[in-house]
């Protein structure tokens, strides 16, 4: 937690889902050394101490919550704790998510809708959520809500034998623009940003082979991102620099989906 953050967040209060490790244990991170009082949530409340030791040791302020996205209750229940402790949340970031690997003619239906429960039902729970109590705290005055939805470029770019994967974050994309719509005049800005291939503790061992070789060699840079690579997009998006940005979908893959 050494380097400047390109956004100053100071005086937000931001709840992060699927914390626990990634892109979510990064942006935490990030959003904490910018300024941001920090909840970060997930099943993982392990891992969610071990971080929050590590924000408070660099002064920042972070609070753990245990939160199963799909569960509409512990939703609730993980806002009602970051309120309690941090004051009103108004940046929100719809993280968590998921994937089982399997040709569509292969996989089982409780894989499906464990895919759809937590990427695309879990994103809805969580932005509604975020917006009920931004709209309570008065964000539709203040211009200050933001909702933040972590997609993939499986959004728009066929993964093969991921169908179900792309479709659900499909699926989060044009959810976020809608509700960009129906909460303009809420002052609640919701966006979207569709991440390339990272490697990440989840992808690093298949990356290592000679079939995850090949996959790198395939992009046009011949690369892996790095999670640092969306740390200037994520800030700003929750920052009051982005006051005229909502309904936008943004694709950070150093060009992996050309």
């Amino acid at each position: 937690m050494t380097a400047t953050p390109p956004f100053d967040l100071t005086g937000r209060a931001a709840l992060v889902t699927g914390a626990s490790s990634g892109i979510g244990r990064r942006l935490a991170l990030g959003l904490a050394r910018a300024g941001a009082k920090v909840a970060v949530a997930a099943r993982r409340t392990d891992r969610l101490d071990a971080l929050t030791a590590e924000i408070a040791a660099a002064g920042g302020t972070a609070l753990a919550i245990a939160m199963d996205v799909a569960d509409e209750a512990s939703v609730i229940a993980g806002f009602d704790a970051a309120e309690a402790s941090l004051g009103p949340v108004d940046t929100v970031y719809a993280n968590a998510g998921m994937n089982l690997e399997g040709l569509a003619l292969d996989l089982e239906v409780e894989a499906f809708d464990q895919m759809v429960s937590v990427n695309f039902r879990g994103v809805f729970l969580t932005a509604r959520e975020g917006a009920r109590r931004m709209i309570r705290a008065g964000s539709r005055d203040s211009g200050r809500g933001r909702v933040v939805i972590v997609s993939s470029i499986g959004a728009h770019t066929v993964l093969p034998g991921l169908a179900t994967y792309c479709a659900t974050k499909a699926g989060a994309a044009m959810l976020g623009r809608s509700l960009a719509r129906e909460w303009a005049r809420q002052g609640i800005n919701v966006n979207v940003v569709c991440p390339g291939f990272i490697e990440t503790e989840l992808n690093r061992d298949w990356f290592a082979t000679e079939g995850g070789q090949r996959q790198i060699q395939g992009f046009p840079r011949r690369r892996l991102m790095v999670e640092a690579d969306l740390d200037p997009m994520l800030l700003y998006l929750g920052s009051d620099a982005a006051r005229a940005v909502t309904g936008s979908v943004f694709t950070l893959d150093d060009g992996q989906s050309l």
